[in-house]
């Protein structure tokens, strides 16, 4: 089941669109095989016909309440990357629906136990400073890459608004332009940048950014070639 693409917004664009990993339905399978084999030993053993009766019903409703409902749920969860947010949902008959801004999102890390790293899955935690606070996902594919994406999608998200503010700040041409300020006032510099340079700069020291990287986003944010 894809995303739906109409509820992405104007210009926005999915990066990362997954599924959870197949470890998160596997115990439930196996217990569902086994429920079966043991009501198809019990109805064909010594019961008689009302007894296995009961025995299948209560296979139905076991199945219904735990593989089943986790099947269901691996196939209609859905966690999106985009170039604006991160959303997870999930649900059939009933939805639930959950998104962080990515200029909201202030940690994501990653938990993977020995089994987890050999298959490929892990646990995500996201910190945010939206309502919903601390954010965890379990069973995503490759936590560690969906961690490097979320981050770079967050450097260029913050860049395109600190580009944005750069823009709306040049003033307009034209008789009714704003008259310009005497030669020696000095322009105040625009906190937006600043913070924005300041982050670039703590993103190295954490060895999120290369040098290489931090300067190019540098270069874009100052606005020079």
């Amino acid at each position: 089941m894809a995303f739906p693409r109409k509820l992405l917004i104007p210009n926005e664009e999915i990066v990362v669109e997954l599924r959870p990993h197949w470890v998160g339905v596997a115990v439930p399978v196996l217990v569902g095989i086994g429920a079966t084999i043991l009501a198809m030993w019990l109805s064909l053993g010594p019961l008689d016909g009302g007894a296995a009766s009961f025995v299948w019903l209560g296979w139905l409703v076991f199945m219904v309440a735990y593989p089943v409902r986790r099947l269901l749920w691996w196939f209609t969860s859905q966690f999106v990357v985009t170039t604006s947010r991160v959303i997870h949902r999930e649900g059939f008959l009933t939805k639930r629906s959950m998104e962080i801004p990515l200029d909201k999102i202030n940690d994501v890390r990653f938990e993977q136990n020995l089994f987890e790293r050999v298959v490929g899955a892990g646990t995500l935690v996201i910190q945010s400073a939206s309502e919903t606070g601390r954010n965890v996902f379990r069973f995503i594919r490759h936590p560690e890459e969906v961690q490097r994406t979320i981050y770079h999608e967050s450097e260029q998200d913050q860049t395109r608004s600190a580009q944005r503010a750069m823009g709306t700040a040049q003033p307009a041409a034209g008789p009714s332009a704003a008259p310009a300020p005497p030669p020696n006032a000095t322009a105040p510099a625009a906190p937006n940048v600043t913070t924005e340079l300041e982050r670039l700069a703590d993103l190295r020291s954490r060895g999120v950014l290369t040098e290489e990287e931090f300067q190019a986003q540098k270069a874009k944010i100052l606005g020079q070639p």
